[in-house]
């Protein structure tokens, strides 16, 4: 009779901490661990952070916009007075706010001026919803631009800086949550009216909304280092938050950023330049109702809001200054089909595709001045409000020559635009220099 053999057992694996004293010791692999996620929710956080407050910012100026006749007339103001409220806070506050890029600095003291900005933004907000009188509401008014510097523009930057070479799609979606606050602001207002409201109880609700910003940025660190690659960070020693006058103002010689600067000053006059003329020049040309004037101007904004979101998509497949370029070429068209064409109908559809065509333009510029300035994004913030200064002269030239030659030759002048922008991106090389630019900051 045979007899089944008994089946060998294989032998028992060590413990890796087990000790022999004969052969080789048996090599284990470590175990694997799952890579840290937090940076990647830290820079999430900041972005949504970031958009909240430009969403922020734009509500409050579309809903000072919209509730103008209504403060027109509680606060009993001449249309003297209300063009005082435009300019001399755009002014003196640019002034105030030229030195907040130069000493804001990096790290975490560009991080109080933001709280400290956002604070003083939430509290001129305030004082604008409760003024008494036109002098209360010139100085809280013009106390916000300075605000907005701090705590708006310098967000900016720190978007900017942790971009990672994606400056063009985040300065995208930085476009895309202003103009959807732009839009929100008329909405708001309508319906703060139609609950029996009154414009204070509209700027109360913009105050809290910028409140809530500015908690949801006090409750994010500053992402510019923690979701960049090692190899793409500045080093500390060309960080520093001002580098003299002599340097920076070879910086900026060197770097091209006056190009940049130049470029973004004179799309201006097709973007808000034009916007602002586009109400009178419907009704003054067009022969449009004040109404129609009105939807009008809605059509652009929600164009503009359709544009920046088609925008985000095309710049995560397509070069931003290509992008740019073809843009321009467009306009280059549509913008006289625009003026010349008669029915008002076909004249609102031309409207809308100027719109989306002009899109690219804000967004694309303004990484590239970023990024022709790396480890400088504060620089770039007190460049961008020394430029804004020269730019109020860009509506004051429209109304000049509207005074002068009328208002359809007025905006046949802005057909200028485009060439001027050709020529200067002739000069600015092919590839996107925000693509090519890591975290710098």
């Amino acid at each position: 009779m045979q007899f089944a053999r008994p089946k060998r057992r294989p032998p028992a694996k060590e413990h890796p901490a087990a000790s022999t004293q004969s052969g080789p010791a048996q090599k284990w692999p470590a175990p694997r661990r799952s890579a840290p996620r937090r940076p990647a929710r830290s820079a999430t956080s900041a972005l949504l952070a970031a958009l909240a407050v430009e969403f922020a910012d734009e509500l409050f100026d579309g809903t000072k916009s919209a509730a103008l006749p209504l403060i027109k007339h509680d606060l009993s103001l001449s249309y003297l007075q209300i063009g005082l409220l435009s300019a001399v806070p755009m002014v003196a506050g640019s002034i105030l706010e030229l030195p907040v890029g130069v000493f804001s600095g990096t790290g975490s003291r560009r991080r109080r001026f933001i709280l400290v900005g956002g604070l003083v933004f939430i509290g001129s907000v305030l004082a604008a919803g409760f003024a008494p009188s036109f002098a209360v509401l010139l100085v809280a008014l013009t106390i916000f631009f300075p605000a907005s510097g701090a705590f708006v523009s310098l967000s900016q930057s720190v978007l900017m800086d942790s971009a990672a070479g994606r400056q063009a799609g985040q300065m995208a979606r930085w476009t895309l949550a202003g103009s959807a606050g732009a839009v929100a602001g008329p909405v708001l207002v309508v319906g703060v009216l139609a609950d029996g409201g009154s414009w204070r109880l509209a700027m109360i609700a913009c105050a809290a909304c910028s409140a809530l910003a500015w908690l949801a940025v006090a409750g994010t660190g500053d992402p510019a280092g923690d979701s960049c690659p090692v190899n793409h960070r500045v080093p500390p020693e060309s960080q520093a938050s001002w580098p003299g006058w002599r340097l920076a103002a070879r910086l900026v010689r060197e770097s091209g950023a006056l190009r940049w600067l130049l470029l973004l000053e004179v799309s201006d006059l097709l973007l808000d330049v034009f916007t602002g003329f586009l109400a009178l020049y419907l009704v003054a040309t067009a022969h449009a109702a004040p109404p129609v004037a009105a939807l009008g101007v809605g059509i652009r904004l929600c164009a503009g809001l359709a544009g920046d979101a088609i925008l985000i998509r095309l710049l995560a497949r397509v070069d931003g200054r290509r992008v740019l370029r073809v843009s321009v070429w467009l306009t280059l068209g549509l913008l006289p089909a625009f003026l010349l064409i008669g029915g008002l109908g076909a004249k609102l559809l031309l409207l809308a595709a100027l719109t989306v065509a002009t899109a690219p333009w804000y967004p694309v510029l303004k990484a590239e001045l970023f990024g022709s300035l790396p480890g400088r994004s504060g620089l770039a913030v007190s460049l961008s409000s020394a430029a804004g200064l020269a730019g109020g002269l860009g509506p004051l030239a429209v109304g000049a020559a509207a005074q002068r030659l009328g208002l359809s030759w007025a905006m046949a002048a802005l057909c200028g635009a485009p060439l001027i922008m050709l020529a200067l991106l002739a000069g600015a090389g092919g590839g996107g220099g925000s693509a090519r630019l890591g975290c710098r900051d």
